[in-house]
This record gives C-alpha cells, structure tokens and sequence, in this order.
C-alpha cells in the first residue's frame, strides 16, 4: 500500500484488507508520483523481510 502526500498513516482506509500488506509512505504528492517513484517503491518493497506476523527468531527457526 503506497501512502502519498508525507502523511504516516492510513486514515482506516481499506484497514482489514490492509492486513500484513506492507506499507510505504513517500512525501511525494500524488499529481507528481510518477515512474521514477513507483519504481523506488518496488525497490524499498524488494528490501522487506516477510513475516506474516511471526518474528524473525520464528522464521528462522522454521527454516532450519
């Protein structure tokens, strides 16, 4: 979920959907999120380590 405009929350919007999504904020406005920008976010996306709301100590436990 991409959150533009500098705001850090996201104002009950889509709030069960949104569940264990990740969630990037940028303090771009949205008229000028362009290209160059969603491309940032799939980078930083890319970056994530996903959890499902285990913790990192459990997942690697589950992977040995």
């Amino acid at each position: 979920l991409i959150r533009t405009g500098g705001d850090i929350r996201i104002s009950n919007f889509l709030l069960w959907q949104a569940a264990y999504s990740e969630l990037y904020f940028t303090g771009v406005f949205w008229p000028d999120f362009d290209e160059e920008c969603f491309y940032e976010a799939i980078l930083d996306f890319q970056k994530k380590e996903r959890r499902f709301g285990k913790t990192s100590e459990q997942l690697e436990k589950e992977n040995q």
